[in-house]
This record gives C-alpha cells, structure tokens and sequence, in this order.
C-alpha cells in the first residue's frame, strides 16, 4: 500500500520514481541523421556510398562525454565509429562510414561520460599549475588500473594501461615523467578505440536501406529504337528500326561510357487520335505516332510493337547490351490509347465525364487526346494486381530497371505499395521518377521509394542557381532522393542549349557527369540538337512524333560530335571513385558571376585501393565568353592543410599547375570552357570503422 501524506486533511500518495518516465538517456542523444520524418521510411543509400551520420548529444556540467556510432551490416557484422564535433558550439557530432553490402543497416548513437577524456583535460591543466597534482595523479592511476584489469579489452592494451596506471602512482619518479603519460599519444588512440566510459547512453534505433550500386551510380543513355536502322521508303515514309537493327548502336553508346540505356515504351501504338509530326493533330497513315500512346489491338502493355519485333528480339536486344555492358531500363507509363484493349475491358480503370466521353489527358495548355489517364480511385485493387503482374512479366523477360513517367499524376500511396511490393521480391529493380513537379511532391515520390528521381537541373544554368541547387543535392536531400541529371531529354530542349551553341552542350554535360553519380543523355545532344518547335521548349521534328535516324559515325567523322568529349568524361568517372559519391560536393568561390567552383574529394579510408581521391571542376557556365578571374579555394575540404601548394592535373587537356588557396584562371568557352583537375594529394593509408 502506497505512503501517504496529510495535508490540510487530505491524503496523497508518495509518488514512486517510476511514476514520470524520461524520454532520454542520462546523456541526452537526440536528432539522429539520417532518418526520414521521424523514421517513417527508412533513409537511403546504395552499394559503396560513404553515408554521413550525426547525432546532437551533450550533458550537464563540464565533463567530457564521447560519443559512438555502432553500426550493424545486413549480414549482421557490427562496428563502432567515433564520433567527432562538428561546428563549435553545436554538440553536434559527426562521422561517416562507407555501406557496402545490400540491404537493411541499423545503427544506433552511444554517448558515454568520457572518463579518460576529463582526467586528461584536467591533469594536463592542473598539474603544471601546481594544482592537486597528487589527487589527478591518484585518480589516473586508478582509472588506469581499473582499464588494466578489464579482461574485455586485448592483453596488449590491458598491459599498456597497467604500466601507466603505475607510473602515476610511482611518486619517487620524477614529475615530468608522470606528466608524460597525461598526453602519451598510444594510450589516447587505445582509449578512442574502446573508450574509458561510463553512464551509456544508446539514442534510439534508425535504418538506412542499402540498395544495389547502380540504384545511385550510372550514366544513362536514351535512344528510341524505331529510329536507330530506319531506312526511307521510295514515297519518303519510313521503315521502322528493329530491336535487331537498334543493337548495332549499343557499341557506340558504349564507347561514350553510358552503361544504362533507356527505351521509351516498347509498346503498341493506338491509332485513335494518334498524333502526327510536331504534335499535329492530322497524322497521316504512315505516321507511327507517340510511343506514350500505348496500346492498341496488337496488345497493350505487355507486348511488343510488332514494328520492333517479337519477345524474342526484345530478349535478343537485351543480351547484346549486357555485352557491351550496358543494362536496359524500359518506360513504365501507366496511361492508354483509346485503342488499349484496357477501354473495353476495364472502362472503370478510366474517368467518365458526363457526357459520356472518357477524359483524355491534359497539363494545360497541353492536350494529348491520344492517351487516357488512369483513374485510380475507381477500382484501386484491380489496377494495383494489374500493374503487379505487368512489371513481373517485364522482370521475368529480364528488365530491372524502369524509368516511370509522370508518377506525380498518380497517387502517392500507389507508389509506395508497388515498390515496396516489389523490392521485397525484387531488391534490384530499380525505379526512376520522371517527376518534373512542385518540391514537395518530387521529393514525396523518393522518399516513398523511387531510387532515382529527374530533377530542375535543366532550369538551373546560372553560377547562383547551380550553387543552390548542387548544395541541395548533396547536403539537404542526399539521405532520401538520387537525381539523375538528365541534360535534355525529347520533351525538354532548354534555352540554354538553344542559344548556347556547343560550348552549352559541353559545359552541361561537364557539370552533370561530375556534380552527381547519376546522369542522362538523350540522344541527338552529342550533335548539338538545338532547334526548337516554335512556341515549344523541346527540339523541332519532334522524335515522339516520327522517326528520326542520325548518321553519328559520319559527324564524328567530320568533327561535328561532342562524343569524343562525353567518351572522356566517361573515363574520368570510372577512374575517379570521388564522382561516384554524391554527399561529397563542396561549393568554392570565385570572384566573377559566371565562373563555378565545386570539388569532389574521397578519402582514402573509403576507396578500395586506400588511395585519396580529389577533384576541382572550375566552370564558365556562359557559354558566350572568354572568362578570367580568381578562384578561392577552402584546401581543407579536400585533405590538405591551411596554407598548402599542390598540383594539379586538368583532365580535359594534361595541363599540369601548381596551385593554392586562391589561383587565376582563364575559360574560354569557345575552346574548353572547363576544368576538371585531378588534386596529386599525397597518399596516406587508412582505415574505416573499428569491429566490435
């Protein structure tokens, strides 16, 4: 029976120490990171990404305290990573550790009164002021011993402690011979390694999912097949390409470095108000339409063009890119022509208007009345089991990667079942997002599951809107979204590459390959395609529209290609790991308004040869002029100390400078309208994490 109390004659209950749980630790750990609103979706990274993790954590008082992260892998293995202070004044800790295998991380954020960490502070203070020197001496030796003792810890290292701890007490010794044990630097690294701790505190515990490489890491390469071995007909119409003509294109996307090639849909085309030439209304019997206007009575989603050929050459086209090294990701666009035989099958899939006619799409001013949207509030379960079983059927043909269109026109909930229905059967089907729309929804989408998503980079051309958007990329959304910087694509022809002339085309292409792991190419822009639909923001002689075969041998021929260039950048990101990362970019300075700075830099402990990895990228992004200026560098974002001078190799040319903190360049756009310069660091071996 409870105590009780009198108290103006009524009776209380003594409260019990249970009473008032506490949601923290003896040493608060509190804002994990990375974590996704307060754990709803695990965080992301992929095979090899060198993730940052952080944690606030601080305690009463002046004492030290250390913090750890303890990380346990998929396949159980665990290892323990100190944690360090970031900006002062923040108690904000910090560390990173490289996720290699597939699958489902936990970690959780030890904060712990570090012991050794207060008598070091306090001897090293006290003792050369004459203050209580024998008191710090008594409480190390103690401490020491007590770690001398502690049968958990190598014999090695309880003998180094034990030989400390009497070294302390030895008061015939002389002072300074103590003193020296107070900042022995072996008994420092022994003690971060398996700290002298007490009062732990574990925060709670978070997930980062671990998807395969490519879901992060890839150049991506789009080409319509119907186009690629097109041959004209006598009266000017087309033969269509085949999948069999379109494989003898694979080893030129190849040699540019592109490893995923990208097909919009392979699908039948309706004839239903199929679109002719630039998006006309008027097509005429040879037209073949838009390949997003899918279906018709050869089939709808699950088959093939008969123009492109049968399953069988699907397969064959397939076999012949994983020769070449490149893997194929189809379109998922879950949409119909008015010839799908979805319309007569499942009219309840689409939306009714009260006249009796089903809506077609619309993004105002923009009207495709070839193509019905999908209302998925009308039977939810029979779209989601159809969907299902066509996105099966594509990965049992040997697809896993697919480049959705418009999720955004969809529901959100739809996303997150189908992906995660499908990752847990499937964990390297990968899905992009072609999600051009508002920030929240766009990011929405990733966090839900897509692992890659298209972004703003095609709007983002000035040095202030590549500064925000590359600082955004890499430091606010990295822990759940991957963009693919896609440069242009058939729908987007930007104004920048209409009037940049080919020094646009080279510096985006730059930027994108080494400010992101992950980016695209539609074909066409290695011959600088600029000339745009009037009224439009995509390339005349739409290809959405007809078909449109490129002679790419005889331009490169000519000097008329930037496929040397693209080649190139292909070869620095397989022989540079730091292009591979996406959390690692560093914005730099300048002092004029067109000329980027940004660096890339992987330390050795996180490549798998231990060797450093750092890059400067210096960029005129107006492709108009001749630029010169100084750039001003923080050398530390890269591995080097304050004050330093080292070469520097520019990978575009071979040129060699020494450089420093702040260096004068000149950047004509007309010629190499950028740098990208390899830092010579010199190589020091490293290691990552501590096993527990």
């Amino acid at each position: 029976m409870a105590k009780t109390a009198k108290r103006t004659g009524t009776a209380l209950s003594t409260p019990s120490i249970a009473d008032t749980p506490t949601r923290v630790g003896r040493i608060p750990v509190l804002d994990l990171s990375p974590q996704l609103n307060d754990n709803l979706w695990p965080a992301k990274a992929f095979a090899g990404e060198v993730v940052p993790f952080a944690a606030t954590a601080f305690r009463e008082g002046h004492d030290a305290i250390g913090v750890m992260l303890h990380l346990t892998a998929p396949d159980g293995s665990q290892t323990q990573h100190p944690m360090h202070l970031g900006a002062p004044g923040t108690d904000r800790y910090e560390t990173q550790a490289r996720l290699d295998l597939q699958g489902s991380y936990t970690y959780r954020v030890r904060a712990y009164a570090d012991d050794f960490g207060t008598w070091v502070h306090n001897a090293a203070i006290k003792i050369p002021a004459g203050i209580d020197v024998e008191l710090m001496f008594l409480i190390g030796s103690t401490l020491l011993a007590a770690a001398g003792k502690d049968l958990k810890r190598p014999a090695t290292e309880r003998r180094l402690f034990a030989a400390a701890a009497k070294t302390l007490a030895n008061t015939k010794l002389p002072l300074a011979d103590r003193l020296a044990v107070v900042h022995d630097p072996a008994l420092a690294q022994a003690a971060a390694i398996r700290p002298l701790a007490s009062l732990d505190s574990f925060s709670a515990e978070r997930t980062v999912r671990v998807e395969r490489t490519r879901a992060g890491v890839g150049s991506w390469y789009e080409f319509f097949p119907r186009s690629e071995g097109a041959v004209r007909r006598a009266d000017g119409s087309w033969d269509s390409g085949t999948f069999r003509t379109a494989a003898a294109r694979l080893p030129g996307v190849a040699a540019m470095g592109f490893d995923v090639l990208y097909l919009p849909p392979i699908h039948p085309i309706g004839r239903s108000f199929r679109k002719g030439p630039n998006n006309t209304l008027d097509a005429g019997e040879n037209d073949p339409g838009s390949p997003w206007a899918i279906g018709s009575a050869d089939g709808g989603h699950d088959a093939i063009h008969p123009e492109l050929g049968t399953i069988d050459d699907f397969r064959y086209f397939l076999d012949a890119a994983r020769t070449e090294g490149i893997e194929v990701a189809i379109d998922l666009a879950l949409q119909a022509s008015p010839d799908h035989p979805w319309v007569t099958e499942h009219p309840e899939w689409f939306t009714t208007l009260p006249d009796g006619t089903i809506a077609y799409a619309e993004n105002p001013p923009k009207k495709y009345q070839d193509i019905y949207p999908i209302n998925f509030d009308n039977d939810p379960a029979g779209i989601r089991a159809e969907v299902l079983r066509l996105v099966r059927y594509w990965i049992g043909v040997g697809v896993n990667i697919f480049r959705v269109d418009n999720p955004h026109t969809k529901p959100l909930d739809f996303w997150e079942w189908l992906i995660g229905t499908i990752n847990k059967e499937s964990p390297d089907v990968v899905f992009l997002a072609e999600a051009f729309t508002r920030p929240a929804l766009l990011q929405g989408l990733a966090k839900v599951g897509f692992q890659q998503s298209y972004t703003y980079f095609t709007w983002r051309n000035t040095k202030e809107e590549l500064e925000e958007f590359f600082e955004g990329l890499a430091h606010e959304t990295a822990d759940f979204l991957r963009p693919n910087l896609f440069v242009n694509t058939p729908d987007i022809l930007s104004e920048y590459l209409q009037f940049g002339g080919p020094a646009a085309f080279k510096i985006r292409a730059a930027l994108a390959a080494t400010a992101a792991p992950t980016w695209g190419v539609y074909a066409g822009f290695e011959l600088y395609e600029s000339v745009a639909r009037p009224g439009a923001e995509e390339n005349i002689d739409n290809e959405k529209y007809e078909l449109r075969p490129r002679d790419f041998a005889k331009a490169e021929a000519l000097g008329k290609s930037l496929a040397p260039f693209l080649a190139r950048l292909g070869r620095i990101r397989t022989e540079h790991p730091a292009l591979r990362q996406l959390r690692n970019l560093d914005i730099h300075s300048s002092d004029d308004d067109s000329i980027l700075v940004y660096s890339k830099y992987l330390s050795g402990e996180f490549t798998d040869d231990g060797r450093t990895d750092a890059l400067i990228i210096v960029a005129n992004v107006d492709p108009h002029s001749v630029r010169e200026t100084v750039v001003h560098l923080d050398v530390s974002r890269f591995g080097l100390p304050l004050g330093s001078h080292f070469e520097v190799e520019d990978l575009v040319t071979g040129a060699v400078w020494t450089w420093s903190a702040d260096n004068f360049v000149r950047l004509d756009a007309f010629t190499e309208p950028v740098h990208i310069l390899h830092v010579r660091i010199p190589q020091v071996p490293t290691q990552n994490g501590l096993a527990e």
